[in-house]
């Protein structure tokens, strides 16, 4: 037996170092793989035991141990990488403040790569029919090749050492790392053919000894980057609109609040709420934070956090939520919550954290990109090292260095690099042309895979307003009731008023005029109208009043009420003359466009924050049969969360602020075009019409668009596949064939071409 060593204890008795969280807010990051990268940088780093990075946020959470490492280390291992690091604003600054801090960086660096792309194309633009004055004997005799050389060389510099410098400073920290991306791709292809038309420019006649033309490619290189940095504009000017959600949200709070203290009002900054504080609220003002009502009544629009378009009466001891309007009424309320601990910020906080997560779909281009480079780099020197040792002495060099530079050339990610954004550019534009808007990438990439659509009820499959839909009259009422009826609410600022107004106008009713007007708030409102009194609001506060309904109008109303309506009762001279029921009623378009998604395969679910019985009647009449209801706006996420785990690829349509979480969590977001800002900025699809058949529209031409670009992939490939062996001279000891680097250029030429005329057909293409 092996002794016992009980002085040493086990490793899982040491206690742990202790740790701390740093937060470093990253520039330069404009992509997935960016953050990847940012992510892999950090993690490799000695000390640091977890990081992650929001990309949405532009954020990197790190947990490191102060013992071997410290944040300048931390903000020089993200430096090294190729980033820069900014301290996270202070601690003193509104959340919004930061926000809107890092929508000017974005800004700003979108004006850089804007100015970087112009340049590219102009310098493109003038290098392109230079380049072709040779090919063309009459201007040939007249011009001297050396100095149009010289002449696309100083044009070219430009393009290569500003427009594309992040390319090559990218491929350079990608080789520190051992990592390869796009960037490296082009910094490769570019650098190559730049490197070899420059050597060709100032030493021409050492070509000419070696029995070689002194050939440039300066309008490949400047075309590439060009081409390229194009993509990244539209890349970039789309990733702005990602802060917008969490700018809009935090920008619904009050900004202010009046205060009771010492027994005196007081209007004071939100910030300076305490826990405790009562808070007056007054008609038409928001409510600044969560709370519990004390005294008064009102009827609260909680829409932009519930969804729901019906108000909600509130009388003492009912909670009040923050970013609330107030309709009518004034109220005093206790502070319960603040700060994060509200509603509003558990769902802003929500939304960013769905829109940092990491996208479940890898994208093609780069995971090709990690294998490709290094492939193409091998194959390259491997071509220079047999021709070397191969070759005739007499020629050696010239072939080894031609086929080189040629494989290099041919082996430049121009289509590779269209591929994706050339088809989503035509297929978003295509999309627009149908009421489809197409606001991220990834959106369009991930709805091919839908096989669950989440809907909202309120807005979405509703028109998200309510609407009359009867009016009974009792027998003997005037044949004027409804306009009576109209010219008290039509003073009134409540939505059934506004509903009751709407219908009346619809029916042809005459305008009258009401006097001593008068509202209860969560009751009704009073008016005198041609000398008689008039009340319309609920059936007990009529009865309140003393006035009974019929047994015919009482009936109605009880029937009403069992459908999941709003029923207002209404007198005049103190006679109950009518019943009207009011709903959120289902959109002409609804039922037919959820019957051509089911069609398709796709489980069709309702998500609503309403009751369980209007839930289940709106269902029928659409044609659904799985719903959920009394789903609170931090819930909605959750469900989401729950179908991805079974393995499903969900998207939600909504157009509420309650819909902004589970819009983000979602695979694929669609707003209503109808919708609030909120929703649409988080969404990666907005319908622009209020209709569902965008959903069904937006589904299929995800799945052409994506056929479009594996086809692109395919004319990208092929050409390397089929080039890259000749460009080595694989068929020189058989044929005598070689690809000069100019051929080389015109196959990639010819890739792009292809890529660029198949992402053009999807505009023919009918959806």
């Amino acid at each position: 037996m092996h002794p016992a060593h009980p002085t040493r204890p086990a490793a899982a008795a040491e206690p742990a170092a202790p740790t701390e969280t740093a937060t470093l807010v990253i520039e330069g990051m404009t992509c997935a793989s960016c953050s990847a990268f940012v992510e892999r940088t950090l993690s490799r780093t000695p000390g640091v035991q977890r990081a992650t990075v929001n990309l949405a946020s532009e954020k990197a959470t790190v947990e490191y141990l102060p013992t071997h490492i410290d944040r300048a280390g931390l903000k020089a291992a993200v430096e090294q990488a190729g980033y820069q690091v900014h301290e996270p604003a202070a601690p003193a600054a509104s959340p919004l403040a930061a926000d809107e801090e890092l929508a000017g960086r974005r800004a700003a660096a979108y004006r850089q790569l804007l100015r970087r792309f112009g340049v590219a194309a102009v310098g493109a633009a003038l290098i392109m029919p230079l380049s072709m004055l040779m090919l063309w004997p009459a201007l040939a005799q007249r011009v001297s090749m050396p100095v149009l050389n010289y002449g696309l060389l100083l044009l070219t510099l430009p393009v290569v050492l500003y427009s594309g410098r992040e390319f090559y400073v990218a491929a350079w920290n990608g080789l520190r790392h051992r990592t390869a991306s796009m960037d490296t791709l082009v910094a490769m292809g570019t650098g190559a053919a730049f490197l070899y038309s420059a050597a060709a420019t100032v030493a021409p006649h050492w070509f000419m000894r070696q029995g070689l033309m002194p050939e440039v490619y300066y309008d490949t290189t400047a075309t590439i980057i060009a081409l390229i940095l194009l993509g990244k504009v539209l890349e970039s000017r789309a990733r702005q609109r990602t802060s917008a959600a969490l700018r809009a949200l935090l920008s619904l709070q009050a900004k202010t609040a009046r205060v009771v203290r010492h027994g005196h009002e007081a209007d004071i900054p939100v910030e300076e709420l305490r826990l405790g504080d009562v808070v007056v609220v007054r008609p038409g003002e928001k409510v600044p934070t969560d709370g519990v009502l004390l005294d008064g009544h009102s009827a609260l629009d909680e829409s932009m956090l519930t969804g729901e378009s019906m108000p909600v009466e509130k009388q003492a001891g009912d909670p009040v939520l923050g970013a609330t309007l107030n309709r009518a009424g004034s109220f005093r309320f206790r502070v319960t919550k603040l700060g994060a601990d509200t509603l509003l910020a558990h769902i802003v906080q929500l939304v960013e954290e769905a829109q940092g997560s990491r996208a479940p779909i890898q994208r093609l281009a780069d995971t090709v990109s990690a294998w490709f480079v290094p492939v193409v780099v091998l194959i390259a020197v491997l071509t220079l090292g047999v021709w070397l040792l191969a070759a005739p002495a007499a020629v050696r060099l010239p072939l080894a260095l031609v086929n080189f530079v040629a494989v290099l050339i041919i082996a430049c990610p121009c289509a590779l690099g269209l591929a994706t954004p050339t088809a989503i550019m035509v297929g978003t534009g295509r999309g627009a042309e149908l009421g489809v808007l197409i606001r991220h990438a990834e959106a369009l990439e991930k709805a091919h895979r839908v096989d669950t659509v989440l809907l909202d009820k309120t807005g979405t499959i509703t028109r998200g307003e309510p609407a009359v839909t009867s009016c009974t009259l009792a027998p003997g009422a005037p044949p004027d009731t409804l306009a009576r009826l109209a010219a008290v609410e039509r003073l009134s600022e409540h939505p059934l008023a506004a509903a009751v107004v709407r219908y009346a106008g619809q029916q042809g009713a005459d305008r009258r005029e009401a006097t001593s007007f008068r509202v209860h708030p969560g009751r009704g409102a009073e008016a005198t109208v041609l000398g008689q009194p008039v009340l319309i609001g609920s059936v007990r506060w009529l009865r309140e009043q003393g006035i009974v309904l019929p047994p015919a109008l009482a009936a109605v109303a009880e029937q009403e009420l069992t459908q999941a309506r709003t029923v207002l009762g209404a007198a005049i001279g103190g006679a109950a003359v009518a019943v009207l029921a009011l709903a959120d009623t289902v959109r002409d378009t609804s039922a037919a466009a959820i019957r051509d998604l089911q069609r398709q395969g796709l489980e069709v679910i309702m998500l609503t924050g309403d009751n369980a019985h209007t839930a289940a009647q709106v269902a029928r009449q659409v044609g659904i049969s799985r719903f959920w209801a009394e789903v609170l706006p931090p819930d909605k996420a959750s469900k989401v969360r729950e179908l991805q785990a079974e393995g499903r690829t969900v998207a939600v349509v909504g157009d509420g602020i309650n819909d902004a979480p589970a819009l983000a969590q979602a695979d694929v977001g669609v707003a209503m075009g109808s919708g609030t800002d909120v929703a649409l900025a988080t969404a990666g699809i907005t319908l622009m019409r209020p209709d569902l058949h965008g959903v069904v529209t937006a589904l299929r031409l995800s799945r052409r668009t994506m056929r479009t670009i594996r086809q692109n992939l395919f004319f990208a490939f092929v050409y390397n596949a089929l080039g890259i062996p000749v460009a080595a001279g694989l068929l020189y000891p058989f044929t005598g064939w070689l690809l000069s680097p100019m051929l080389a250029a015109a196959a990639m030429a010819l890739s792009s071409v292809s890529v660029l005329t198949n992402s053009l057909r999807l505009r023919a293409t009918p959806i």
